[in-house]
């Protein structure tokens, strides 16, 4: 098949550290190759893949303060649809933006749904639910008012997270330091088990960080590492007792979660959107409720399987079973077109 995937451009694809979107798209593009189509990727000039890759912005807008994030947007989406008629399907990885170019081209179009920032974005996918296709990253992220052609989690490269050989006794916060992702909720249980914490990720809410992290950060008890590369992951994942996912919102997915639970790490997450579906209670971590849950499995977790868990994300989470599961979908839309 001939596949336009259409990345977004606020990081490189694949993102140096930060950029869940591109990941995926990264991920979904190198997989489609490997399994023998013929895949052209929109991303920034600057992307690393083993597709055809077309640009027109030189980087991410958010690595770069100079670029217009709504002009080279609008550039962006705009080359994917001008060439429609070269692909057999255009998989938007970008939102609810391009579906608005959808119309115009006879080309079908496959929107994965990254989870919803509001409401008011709703209408747009409620507009075009007749006449594209969506994919939800979760059971827990389905809309009521859309129709779905599957739910199909995330794949991760496998290869790339091993078991770790000596992990540690300490604590670990993996992903952006943002009220919604918990970060002081980690600290409150690291502390309260008497364990060091690792902090890692980007920060997105300057204001938060000061008041709610900075405060505690020492470089013993809480050590603060800053945005971890892709080349650092399995290690800073790996190494840890267990990774605290106590979230504050109901996350679609969470490329953490899955690529620590790879590593063999259990991770404790509280009961939240998507985290019942990424992980089996008691096996592979434990999905809790509060901070006292959360300190008792905190201790449980040196009772886990690491190996085990390791094997469990494996065939769970693979970029192969993703990328079987698109084909699938990609067949039927085309399947339904004759």
């Amino acid at each position: 098949m001939r596949i336009a995937v259409l990345a977004p451009i606020a990081w490189r694809t694949p993102p140096r550290h930060y950029g869940p979107w591109e990941q995926f798209a990264s991920l979904l593009a190198e997989g489609l190759m490997a399994d023998g189509h013929q895949v052209t990727l929109f991303a920034t000039a600057d992307s690393i893949t083993t597709a055809t890759l077309h640009a027109v912005a030189p980087c991410g807008w958010s690595e770069d303060v100079t670029i217009d994030a709504k002009v080279v947007e609008c550039l962006h989406i705009a080359s994917v649809f001008e060439r429609g008629d070269e692909f057999d399907i255009i998989h938007n990885g970008f939102d609810f933006l391009p579906l608005t170019y959808s119309a115009l081209v006879s080309t079908p179009v496959l929107t994965t749904i990254h989870g919803f920032s509001s409401a008011q974005i709703v209408p747009v996918f409620e507009r075009y639910d007749r006449t594209t296709a969506y994919v939800s990253i979760s059971d827990s992220d389905r809309h009521p008012n859309l129709h779905y052609a599957a739910t199909i989690h995330h794949g991760i490269d496998i290869d790339e997270f091993a078991v770790h050989p000596n992990p540690g006794d300490h604590l670990l916060f993996f992903g952006r330091i943002h009220p919604d992702k918990g970060t002081a909720h980690a600290i409150e249980v690291a502390r309260t088990c008497g364990r060091r914490l690792v902090i890692a990720g980007i920060i997105q809410d300057e204001d938060y960080f000061r008041t709610e992290v900075a405060p505690h950060v020492d470089g013993d008890r809480v050590r603060y590492l800053g945005a971890v590369d892709a080349s650092a992951r399995a290690e800073v994942l790996g190494s840890a007792h267990a990774l605290l996912h106590l979230i504050d919102f109901d996350e679609p997915f969470g490329y953490s979660v899955v690529e620590a639970m790879a590593c063999g790490t259990p991770v404790i997450a509280y009961s939240r959107g998507s985290m019942h579906e990424l992980i089996e209670h008691g096996v592979t971590g434990y999905v809790v409720g509060d901070v006292a849950s959360a300190v008792a499995a905190v201790a449980s977790a040196s009772g886990l399987d690491r190996p085990k868990i390791a094997v469990h994300a494996a065939e769970r989470f693979s970029v192969q079973t993703m990328i079987d599961k698109y084909v699938t979908v990609y067949r039927q839309l085309l399947g339904n077109q004759r």
